[in-house]
């Protein structure tokens, strides 16, 4: 059977290790406290692979980890070897691939979207080789998991749509009914409501990262229903060339894909691998890895895109003073809180924790479809 949740790609980031000075950019770090560090790796000795779930070319998600790894490769010139590997399926055949990585000298190796249990099975077995999986969910002596806390820019996104979108109707074209969808459609919604007090948003979900066809079909359906702004969690832009066909807004994820629809285009979750990966490695080859659960913060790995041109600015500054108040230490993510079915699942004053808006599985008052 197929963990959904492993299929889930997006939540937490670990800019800065805790005690390292060689970055002071912030986010959740948690590490293991029984791992000790790897032996070191001299760099024309050391082989660092990378597996994908979907092409390099996708501009979207892969394309961003890409950047990482061509960071990588300048940074460290002398590697003997990088393995790079696209479209690495939730299957067996994950794990024959990172299986090949090992048997090719990998002493580090990043999963950048979290194939569970396909990815773990060669952990075990590799004890020497340092793992990291993006969007997991398991810490062990040899492998950590990083992510993003998109929910952040997501609520500010939110907030310009519930300014733009005249019906209230806001649309979600959904990949998988898992967390990073779950929390991305709720902070949406949430901060929207914060101007809309009635604004809703239905999804519809596609069961892929990347299905232009499908995507431009929900995008469609969305609009013939109603909504006026959408938004959604793919790797690709044909939602978006789907309302700028239509006159309506859209918010999009990865990168900036404006291009493809430069009346529609709201802005975009922007995420950037880059320092990052650089920092692992760089650890890895030193001696000093040693496995982390982490989390990039708003700013630091993780953030919103700039105005489209034709948002109007007094939107673009009602939304950044929300995002104002979240990088001094503000979280809209407090109670009272319903669920879709009018049950509160979070009580008055109540704060979410980062990990509940990771693990977030249910839906707010007011979003469908999931």
């Amino acid at each position: 059977m197929i963990d959904l949740r492993s299929l889930s790609r997006r939540g937490f980031l670990n800019m800065a290790a805790a005690g390292s000075a060689s970055l002071a950019l912030p986010g959740l770090v948690r590490s293991a406290s029984a791992a000790t560090a790897l032996p070191a790796v001299n760099e024309k000795n050391a082989v660092i692979g990378f597996g994908h779930v979907g092409p390099v070319t996708d501009e979207g998600w892969t394309w961003s980890h890409h950047q990482g790894v061509l960071a990588v490769k300048e940074k460290f010139p002398n590697l003997k070897k990088v393995l790079e590997v696209e479209n690495v399926p939730y299957s067996a055949d994950a794990t024959r691939t990172y299986r090949q990585f090992v048997s090719e000298g990998a002493n580090m190796i990043f999963d950048t979207s979290s194939t569970g249990d396909f990815l773990h099975e060669v952990v075990r077995r590799a004890k020497d080789t340092a793992f990291m999986e993006c969007n997991g969910h398991v810490l062990m002596d040899n492998l950590g998991w990083y992510y993003l806390a998109h929910w952040y820019p997501t609520y500010v996104l939110g907030v310009a749509a519930g300014h733009l979108s005249k019906s209230g109707k806001l649309g979600y074209v959904a990949s998988f009914p898992v967390a990073s969808v779950y929390t991305s459609t709720n902070a949406f919604l949430m901060g929207a409501r914060t101007v809309n007090p009635s604004a809703t948003c239905q999804t519809i979900t596609i069961n892929s990262w990347f299905d232009p066809q499908a995507a431009a079909q929900a995008g469609t359906a969305l609009i013939d229903n109603g909504c006026d702004f959408l938004f959604g969690i793919m790797d690709e832009a044909a939602y978006l060339q789907v309302a700028e066909k239509r006159g309506v807004w859209a918010a999009m994820w990865n990168t900036d894909i404006r291009r493809y629809g430069p009346s529609s285009y709201v802005s975009s979750i922007i995420i950037d691998f880059k320092e990052y990966y650089v920092e692992q490695v760089r650890k890895r080859l030193a001696g000093e890895w040693t496995p982390t659960e982490s989390l990039f913060a708003m700013g630091a790995g993780v953030d919103r895109d700039a105005w489209g041109e034709k948002v109007p600015a007094d939107v673009g500054k009602a939304a950044d003073a929300v995002r104002t108040k979240i990088l001094g230490g503000w979280s809209p993510f407090v109670g009272e809180l319903k669920d879709s079915k009018g049950a509160v699942r979070l009580a008055k004053g109540q704060k979410m924790s980062e990990m509940d808006l990771y693990n977030w599985d249910w839906s707010v008052e007011g979003v469908t479809g999931l």
